[in-house]
């Protein structure tokens, strides 16, 4: 194995996703870097998010990637590049991998992924269009012959198993579901931290150069009716269960505002076309983190599901 002294800058790091990376990062002994923008540092929230950081020791750079000079400079600091910029921001990353390789120091770039495969979901709009942004990038990254890694990291459990993505919930359901589709396609869900941790175990890892890194671990996978059995089981008790047929699904997305109708198509990709599992995963441009670090102590859907029980 590599020695596992790369420096890491995550761009995004103060996002839902990205500071979990950026901690992973600093806890794997990485000199991490993190850019960040003059007015995340006025936003108490994410403030506090920075503290955190200092505290890990992750070297702090003010800038963003509208501002090239800048971000030029941080990435000729370090030898990866981790973007985890959010969805209104994944077209500018054109930028970064123009910083990249103006740069050419640059081992590694993992652009801001971290959801199901975009090549090969079967979403409608107006998720099909941001995908589509998402596999442009990937292109540009492939065209420019920059060393990359992509992760697929499939549903954040902090997304969907706190509610089961009902809608206004805030807490998983003990009455009633609401299951789309007929609740047999299998998803996959992974604690935020352990997202951060497979991620940052790939960086210097030459068994993920230039591959795409699927975290599917077969405890994390599970159809909706089994999750809805699994959690029945925890409070010992049946719920309810109505199902919305696909057609009514398409329809609530068609008539949804922003940005329900996003979330909504997201749910219809995941929950009714199976898009995270309908495949197989194929060597050699292919891996899985599972296989690949057997050693990680991951949270299993069954564990994650006990604090709310």
């Amino acid at each position: 194995m590599a020695e596992k002294t790369s420096k890491v800058l995550v761009i995004g790091g103060t996002g839902y996703i990205g500071k979990f990376i950026v901690e992973a990062s600093a806890k794997s002994d990485h000199p991490t870097f993190a850019l960040v923008r003059e007015s995340t540092l006025s936003d108490p929230t994410k403030a506090k998010i920075v503290e955190g950081f200092k505290s890990l020791g992750v070297n702090l750079l003010q800038g963003d990637i509208h501002d090239q000079e800048r971000l030029l400079n941080a990435i000729r600091q370090v030898d990866v590049v981790i973007s985890a910029v959010g969805r209104e921001q994944v077209e500018d990353q054109g930028k970064i991998v123009a910083a990249i390789k103006a740069a050419g120091n640059v081992k590694r770039f993992l652009p801001s992924e971290f959801g199901g495969d975009v090549d090969r979901a079967l979403a409608v709009e107006p998720l099909k269009a941001s995908l589509a942004i998402k596999a442009k990038i990937r292109r540009l990254v492939e065209a420019e012959g920059i060393p990359y890694t992509y992760v697929c990291c499939n549903c954040f459990a902090g997304y969907i198993l706190q509610t089961f993505a009902q809608p206004g919930a805030t807490a998983p359901p003990r009455d009633k579901v609401v299951i789309l589709g007929d609740g047999n396609a299998k998803a996959v869900f992974n604690k935020e931290e352990d997202i951060g941790t497979y991620t940052i175990k790939a960086v210097d890892d030459p068994r993920t150069l230039n591959k795409i890194l699927y975290i599917r671990p077969p405890a994390n996978t599970y159809s909706f009716n089994e999750l809805v059995s699994l959690w029945e089981g925890k409070i010992g008790k049946a719920l309810e269960k109505e199902y919305v047929p696909e057609e009514q699904v398409l329809k609530n997305i068609q008539e949804a505002s922003v940005p329900l109708n996003t979330w909504l198509a997201i749910l219809h990709s995941v929950f009714v076309k199976g898009d995270q599992t309908n495949f197989e995963i194929e060597p050699p441009f292919e891996v899985e983190a599972l296989e690949l670090y057997p050693d990680v102590k991951y949270t299993t859907v069954d564990q994650y599901l006990d604090q709310f029980a």
